[in-house]
């Protein structure tokens, strides 16, 4: 990191899909017709925000012992107030998803640029956001494992190379994973493709490895924005976490549970322990991968599984704030009985 080989970048606390505690009805930019929770706003949302966003960098900073120039958002969620919120906050970059910028290029009209292999910035918000390369991306997620890594390395450097023929300077494109996901699906977890891979690319006279924050810092040319589509990196939207009956389910729980949460705290009958411990606990019911999970596409073992823990934690954070636990988290409200690819951990960037 110091030898400015890699940038680590942060990522709300506990992993929050922001654009959706700031408006629940963002949603409806990307997908106009979904169907929605009964309870359409997630109170005090741009508080939590803040606060999921705060946390994290407390947080990397005790492990790391230095501010973070670039935010991943929780998916690659963003929408324009989120992007707001991370200039604020002093981010100089952040990232999402390609069909996110797709939409939101065709949302104002906007002619489509020779190439989106660059840096965008929304009028409205002082930070640089790179789209991910969803076809290469999904290929490493997807695609390359069940290849011979010498192949799969020859086909992403082709790939490369022809955007890097293109007759545009300073192109840069974002290859974005999700996560420690796809390794494991590599043969001894990736290390021949990535070695053969990194190797290449090392030797390449035509492409260069770079950070977010180099690509800025060498001037490459930022490309203007005029709208942002509420979106995430999984499609481009987030149906991944709303719009099933079973998702808006535990989105209602949840905001129950924050509207109990607010009613105490205005109280003021909890000790700053207390306090403390109940914030704590509510950034975890706000985390993402409860609501990924729900819904009778994913395989059941897993749903069930983090149905239960989704239940639970919401039922420990009524009893942090000195109340009984609704009935209702006694019961299950969603099973799976699918069997998407990669066992449901990963998705494609956009839909087929």
């Amino acid at each position: 990191m110091t030898k400015g080989q890699i940038e680590l970048s942060m990522t709300p606390y506990a992993h929050p899909i922001m654009p959706l505690l700031l408006a629940i009805n963002s949603a409806r930019e990307a997908m106009p017709d979904v169907s929605l929770p009964e309870l359409t706003t997630y109170p005090g949302g741009a508080d939590r925000v803040r606060w999921q966003l705060e946390k994290g960098l407390q947080v990397f900073k005790h492990f790391f012992g230095i501010t973070p120039h670039g935010c991943w958002p929780s998916e690659g969620s963003v929408c324009a107030q989120t992007l707001k919120v991370l200039a604020e906050l002093g981010f100089t970059w952040t990232a999402s998803g390609g069909a996110v910028l797709r939409n939101s290029l065709q949302s104002a009209n906007a002619v489509q640029p020779p190439s989106v292999h660059f840096p965008f910035q929304l009028t409205t918000a002082n930070i640089a956001c790179f789209f991910r390369d969803d076809g290469l991306s999904d290929k490493i997620g997807f695609d390359y494992s069940s290849w011979h890594a010498d192949d799969a390395v020859a086909d992403l450097i082709g790939h490369l190379e022809t955007i890097a023929a293109a007759p545009i300077a300073s192109q840069t494109v974002a290859i974005i994973m999700d996560g420690e996901n796809a390794w494991e699906h590599f043969p001894e977890n990736g290390y021949h493709f990535l070695q053969g891979l990194y190797r290449k690319l090392a030797d390449h006279p035509n492409i260069e490895l770079c950070t977010f924050s180099d690509c800025l810092q060498a001037n490459i040319p930022v490309q203007p924005l005029l709208n942002m589509v509420a979106g995430s990196w999984v499609y481009g939207n987030f149906a991944t976490w709303i719009g099933n009956i079973d998702k808006n389910r535990a989105w209602e729980m949840l905001i129950e549970a924050k509207y109990v949460f607010d009613q105490v705290l205005a109280e003021e009958t909890l000790s700053i322990t207390q306090r403390l411990a109940a914030e704590q606990q509510l950034a975890i019911c706000e985390g993402s991968d409860w609501f990924w999970w729900f819904g009778d596409y994913n395989p059941s073992e897993a749903v069930s599984n983090f149905e239960k823990q989704f239940r639970l934690n919401l039922s420990n954070l009524y009893c942090l704030l000195n109340k009984a636990p609704p009935a209702y988290l006694a019961l299950s409200f969603t099973q799976g009985h699918g069997a998407p690819a990669m066992g449901g951990t990963m998705r494609l960037g956009s839909e087929a």
